[in-house]
């Protein structure tokens, strides 16, 4: 398989100090081995790819199996002292979803869809390194998204893929569109937070104006997403502020 990493690391490394790509053939997940290099101390900027994940993981605990050829997965990790951490999925999700196709839809908190399906999803760990006052902490930004048709069995959302938009794209070229606007993303999200990403996201927001039902029993209607990344949910009680990235949230049925 054919992987840009020699254009990514030339349009990120001015970019990120240090930085650098890595492609390994098969690990059981991107995210759980920055997570283990961060914990033993190893705290540069690196993307790391897999071919294939055995062992990929989802929001919530979430199983996210690839085979190569078929998704793209992986890892983007780095020192991050943002402010205010709350909506770095969100704003991870706009960034996707820009470089990807205006068709490409988010739904809040951590997925992307297209006509109602899962195209891709996101995952942000982090580790504190140093005294942990400052604020510092080593973001691992876990990204999958489905290059190829997969089997829908088993899956709470049915699945797209990107071949539906972009018919014949392989997952090196669906990394080389993603890659380095990523990494400014989350720059920008650092010095200026989730504000400036706002209005993006609304103008994606799959769930927008639909009637939604959350998994604590609340129903009510989406309405946007805060200055901070919360969802909007009018409710019969009145306009409820979802913060909380345990609180699943689905359009009515």
């Amino acid at each position: 398989m054919i992987w840009p990493s020699e254009a990514i690391w030339e349009a990120v490394s001015p970019l990120l100090p240090g930085f650098t790509v890595e492609v390994l053939p098969e690990i059981d997940s991107t995210n759980t081995e920055l997570m283990r290099r961060a914990r033993a101390g190893q705290l540069e900027p690196v993307l790391l790819v897999a071919e294939q994940q055995t062992a990929g993981r989802g929001r919530l605990g979430r199983g996210w199996v690839s085979q190569a050829g078929d998704s793209l997965t992986f890892s983007l990790g780095m020192p991050l002292a943002p402010k205010d951490w709350s909506g770095l999925s969100l704003a991870v999700g706009v960034s996707l979803a820009e470089s990807l196709d205006p068709r490409v839809r988010l739904k809040w908190p951590n997925d992307l869809w297209l006509d109602d399906r899962k195209l891709a999803g996101v995952l942000i760990e982090t580790a504190t390194f140093g005294d942990g006052r400052d604020g510092g902490r080593y973001a691992v930004v876990g990204v999958g998204i489905n290059i190829a048709p997969r089997d829908a069995a088993g899956l709470s959302t049915p699945p797209a893929c990107l071949h539906e938009l972009l018919p014949g794209v392989t997952a090196g070229e669906a990394l080389g569109r993603v890659a380095a606007p990523l990494v400014l993303a989350v720059q920008a999200f650092e010095t200026f937070g989730y504000g400036p990403f706002q209005a993006r996201f609304n103008a994606r927001d799959a769930l927008r104006e639909r009637a939604v039902a959350l998994s604590d029993g609340t129903a009510g209607t989406a309405h946007g997403t805060t200055e901070r990344g919360a969802l909007l949910v009018h409710t019969a009680a009145g306009m409820k502020t979802v913060a909380s990235s345990e609180v699943s949230v689905r359009p009515a049925v």
